[in-house]
């Protein structure tokens, strides 16, 4: 969270919060990009991984290799390769869900950032659209919304930024709100503009 410089807050007219509380867009939500999936990913299939060899093992015959790493050889194991099996596999589950929390969720209020701190903790932060002084969408790494207190929220990456900038210009031309970037709303291809209309008989 980042301070807005003073000239750049007041350049915008100024407008009442609450201004225009009509427009409520329905909810979407938006997840993590695929490249901050795969580490939990990756744990998830080496949980999934050892878990089967160590199935496959125990089930083997008694002269194999396998049978002698997994059964014969952990009884001198600290940890047998079932609990490690069974500790990785769910270490790999809870990896995959604690990445699915992060996102963005556009809803009738507002909008809610998802994130994850100290690698653990969830955190969630919601803001309404009076309290949103600008929405910048021309940044490089991230959106961002300028808020009344002067404050910059920068929002976690998305898989599909260009829909959630899309549908933050909708509301911000709607609701009255300044936009910095974007692609303008002629250039914002409606969900209905992709189905032709059915012939005429």
């Amino acid at each position: 969270m980042t301070q807005v410089a003073p000239e750049e807050v007041a350049e915008r007219p100024s407008r009442t919060p609450g201004f225009d509380m009509t427009y409520r867009p329905e909810e979407c939500v938006f997840g993590p990009p695929w490249t901050a999936r795969i580490p939990s990913l990756v744990y998830l299939a080496c949980g999934v991984l050892a878990g089967a060899l160590v199935l496959i093992g125990e089930n083997s015959g008694s002269n194999s290799s396998l049978f002698d790493y997994v059964v014969v050889q952990d009884r001198g194991r600290i940890m047998s390769m079932r609990t490690f099996a069974f500790v990785l596999l769910v270490g790999g589950i809870a990896s995959v869900a604690r990445t699915s929390m992060r996102g963005v969720r556009v809803y009738a209020d507002g909008v809610e950032a998802r994130d994850i701190k100290n690698f653990i903790i969830p955190s969630v932060r919601r803001y309404q659209w009076p309290q949103m002084e600008r929405i910048v969408l021309d940044m490089k790494t991230s959106v961002a919304l300028d808020l009344w207190d002067g404050r910059r929220l920068f929002l976690p990456a998305v898989s599909n930024r260009r829909k959630l900038e899309s549908t933050l210009e909708r509301v911000a031309a709607a609701r009255a709100i300044p936009v910095r970037g974007g692609v303008g709303l002629d250039e914002i291809v409606e969900p209905d503009e992709h189905t032709s209309a059915p012939p005429e008989d």
